[in-house]
């Protein structure tokens, strides 16, 4: 049976914000926006590709702009329209382009009110003949000499079209997409990029990593764990302010930092320190945070939920979490990932899988970034390797989208009934009766 896999990759802005996703999708042996061969090959995929994402996508697309790929029959069958218009940028490319129908239908999603982007933009008369009609121009940067890159950056900017430079895999490539002036830039080095370190070193290594090392151990203190927390205005705000969100829906409100603990349980905690420490005393994220510490987030979940597909394991799926998450920490803590997996109480095989890609942890992880890399025939590979069936990989990503989504959504913005300040005088309130 065919594998198919829908990913989503950022589309940034010049100083690192995301601007919207790719939407890249593989099925039926062929890309999103591949070649079809014979019509009929074309509209049997086309179908599948309709009903699958009619069935799984618009909830883990929901609130982004999301730039896709759109053939002939995906037009045809007015697949864009199970996308609100403000949420889709239309992409077309030369196989549209060169149909009439095709251009007659997007044409027709314009007048609606959709954006259109044009894909490998080439410094050709048909594809300059689309400059009015369309809002993006998407240039792949190894496709184009560099006179070329710059002739058309220049007349997309005259004539008001934002500009993105794609398949950006290197340092390189960015500095020289960046000279060029472009509006956002896209590929495996911008994915990975992280404009800024998500805390100082200091503060990190003062509260927010001996918390995590406290949690991690084989028998947590609690007293140890609560004493640290209480030390720390910020993360006694945000615990607090976290589990009397409407997302545990409390009868009762936890008061203090012992409720709070009670109420999310050990394991829970260890899996929300890593984002509670983000939470400064507003309930606000640092510049540049968000997007790293959802990322973290991501590969945990991803990790963990895998564990109920892969065989032969040796670690278990709260150990499966935590490899996710830690693999991120050289960048939260600034200093090397060796160095700081020498401090932290893990299992040898994540350590392994982290640092050398070793093992059956190691096939796992390197399943979770081929998956973030839309790197489809390694996909393919270690999902076999590890007695994973593919057809469940995608759901399984959605399900963590979706999870990752509604929780981040409940720490940053959560229901509170009452202020800040009635909150923070609680959380120095004496111990009562747990709940």
């Amino acid at each position: 049976m065919s594998s198919k896999y829908i990913v989503r990759q950022p589309i940034k802005d010049t100083a690192g914000n995301i601007i919207g996703y790719e939407i890249l999708y593989h099925g039926e042996n062929q890309a999103f926006s591949g070649d079809s061969g014979t019509s009929s090959a074309e509209f049997a995929a086309a179908d599948t590709i309709y009903t699958f994402l009619t069935q799984n996508s618009t909830k883990m697309l929901k609130g982004t702009l999301n730039f896709m790929t759109f053939t002939t029959m995906l037009l045809m069958k007015k697949t864009p329209r199970l996308f609100d218009k403000n949420e889709l940028v239309i992409q077309i490319d030369d196989s549209v382009i060169i149909h009439p129908l095709s251009m007659h239908f997007v044409q027709q999603f314009a007048k609606e009110g959709y954006k259109i982007a044009v894909n490998e933009f080439q410094f050709m008369p048909r594809y300059l003949a689309l400059l009015d009609g369309i809002d993006y121009i998407k240039i792949n940067i190894k496709s184009v000499n560099d006179i070329n890159l710059k002739n058309t950056v220049e007349i997309a900017r005259s004539m008001n079209k934002k500009c993105i430079i794609t398949d950006i895999d290197s340092e390189a490539l960015y500095e020289k997409a960046l000279a060029m002036k472009v509006d956002a830039v896209e590929g495996t080095y911008v994915a990975e990029r992280l404009t800024t370190r998500a805390h100082s070193s200091a503060y990190i290594q003062s509260n927010f990593f001996r918390l995590m090392v406290a949690v991690t151990r084989d028998e947590p203190n609690v007293e140890e764990i609560e004493q640290m927390i209480a030390a720390d205005a910020g993360l006694t705000f945000a615990l607090l302010k976290l589990v009397n969100s409407c997302y545990f829906a409390l009868r009762h409100r936890a008061n203090t930092i012992r409720q709070a603990m009670m109420t999310l349980g050990l394991g829970q905690l260890k899996q929300w320190i890593y984002l509670l420490s983000a939470s400064n005393t507003e309930g606000s994220m640092e510049e540049g945070s968000e997007e790293f510490l959802k990322r973290s987030f991501m590969r945990a979940n991803f990790c963990s939920e895998l564990m109920n597909h892969a065989k032969d394991m040796p670690i278990s799926k709260s150990e499966a979490y935590l490899m996710g998450m830690f693999s991120t920490l050289n960048y939260l803590i600034d200093a090397p990932l060796e160095e700081i997996l020498a401090e932290v109480p893990v299992a040898d095989e994540i350590k392994n899988a982290l640092l050398n890609h070793e093992g059956r942890c190691g096939k796992l992880y390197d399943l979770v970034l081929s998956y973030e890399a839309a790197n489809w025939e390694q996909i393919n590979v270690l999902a076999d390797e590890l007695g994973i069936s593919s057809n469940v990989l995608t759901n399984v990503y959605f399900i963590c989208m979706d999870n990752v989504n509604t929780l981040w959504e409940q720490l940053t913005n959560p229901y509170l009934s009452d202020t800040g300040e009635e909150m923070e005088e609680k959380a120095t309130a004496p111990e009562g009766t747990l709940q």
